[in-house]
C-alpha cells in the first residue's frame, strides 16, 4: 500500500515540474506560435543566475525571484534580437514554419556553450530551502517531503496567476490576438512586437522556476551537461502536446499524466522503459486526441 502511495506522490511531484516546463513552452506558443526548443538552455542559464544569487544572499526564495527576473530578461533579449528578426525575414514560404524551430535548436547549443565558458563544466550545488526528508506516518516514511509539497504549491500558484492573466486581462487578450492574427491585432492598435516580447519574458520566468525546482527536487547538483534539463524539455514538450498547446490547464493535466505514468512504469514494470514510456504516451495521445486533452479543433481556449 505504501509503495503505491509513494509511487503516486513521486509521479505527482515529477508531473508538477514537467508542467512548469510545459507552461513555459505554451506561453511562447500562445504569443508567437513558435515551439521554443531553446527553453531548456534558458532554464539552465536562469538556474545558474539563481546559483550566483545563492552565493551572495543564501536565501533560496530570493534567489528564485532573481532567477525568474534573469530568465525573463534573457528570453526577452532572445525574442527581440534573434526571433523577431528571423520571423520578419521568414514571414512567408515553406521555410517560415521551419526556420524558428531550427533557430531555437541552435540557440540551445549556443546557450549551453556560453554557460560552460562562464561557469565551467564542474558541478555546482544549490541547497534546498526545505527538507527533502519525507513525512512519517507511524513507522512508515513517505517520499513526499516539505520540499515536494512546496513544488506542487508553486505550480498551482503559477497556473492560477497565468490563467487569470490570459482570461481576465487585456494583456492576455493581446497575447492571444497577436499570436492568432498579428495583422488584425496591429489594426486594432495592439503593439504586437511588444506583446510578443512580454510573452517570451513570461515564458523565461516560468522556465526559471522549473529549472530551480528541478535541481532542488534532486540532489541539488547542477552542471552545463545536466541531462536532467534535456529530459525536462522533452517531458515538458510531451506534456504540452498531450494536454493541448493552447491550454494552460491542459499542460498541467498533461504533465501529471506523464509524471504518474512514468513513475508507475518505473516502479511496477521495468526501469528500462523509463525513457520509452513518455514517447509511447505521446504516440497514443496523437492517435486518440491529436489536439490535446483540452485542445479544441478550430478554436482556442484557456
Amino acid at each position: 500500500m505504501f509503495e503505491f502511495i509513494n509511487t503516486l506522490l513521486i509521479g505527482i511531484t515529477s508531473g508538477a515540474i514537467y508542467s512548469l516546463m510545459a507552461l513555459a513552452l505554451v506561453l511562447v506558443w500562445r504569443s508567437t506560435r513558435v515551439v521554443n526548443f531553446a527553453q531548456a538552455g534558458q532554464a539552465l542559464a536562469s538556474t545558474y543566475f539563481g546559483f550566483e544569487a545563492m552565493k551572495h544572499i543564501d536565501n533560496f526564495w530570493i534567489a528564485l525571484l532573481i532567477a525568474m527576473i534573469g530568465g525573463a530578461i534573457l528570453a526577452a533579449f532572445i525574442e527581440m534580437v534573434f526571433m523577431r528578426l528571423l520571423l520578419k525575414h521568414t514571414s512567408s514560404g515553406a521555410i517560415a514554419s521551419v526556420a524558428p524551430i531550427i533557430a531555437t535548436l541552435g540557440l540551445l547549443e549556443v546557450i549551453r556553450a556560453l554557460i560552460t565558458l562562464k561557469w565551467g563544466g564542474a558541478d555546482v550545488l544549490i541547497k534546498a530551502p526545505l527538507s527533502n526528508t519525507g513525512f512519517s506516518i507511524g513507522t512508515h516514511t513517505l517520499v513526499f517531503s516539505p520540499m515536494k509539497l512546496a513544488i506542487i504549491a508553486v505550480v498551482v500558484f503559477l497556473l492560477s496567476i497565468l490563467s487569470i492573466l490570459f482570461q481576465k486581462t487585456n494583456i492576455g487578450l493581446s497575447l492571444r490576438a497577436s499570436a492568432f492574427s498579428p495583422e488584425l491585432a496591429r489594426l486594432a492598435g495592439i503593439r504586437v512586437d511588444l506583446v510578443r516580447t512580454f510573452g517570451w519574458a513570461l515564458s523565461g520566468a516560468t522556465g526559471a522556476v522549473a529549472g530551480m525546482l528541478l535541481v532542488v527536487n534532486g540532489n541539488g547538483s547542477l552542471s552545463p551537461a545536466s541531462i536532467e534539463f534535456s529530459l525536462l524539455l522533452i517531458s515538458g514538450f510531451i506534456a504540452a502536446v498531450v494536454g493541448g498547446l493552447d491550454s494552460l490547464l491542459g499542460t498541467v493535466i498533461g504533465g501529471m499524466i506523464l509524471g504518474l505514468s512514468t513513475a508507475f512504469v518505473l516502479m511496477y514494470i521495468s526501469d528500462s522503459l523509463f525513457f520509452i514510456a513518455p514517447f509511447i504516451i505521446l504516440l497514443l495521445a496523437l492517435i486518440i486526441r491529436p489536439q490535446g486533452i483540452l485542445g479544441k479543433k478550430g478554436g482556442r481556449r484557456a
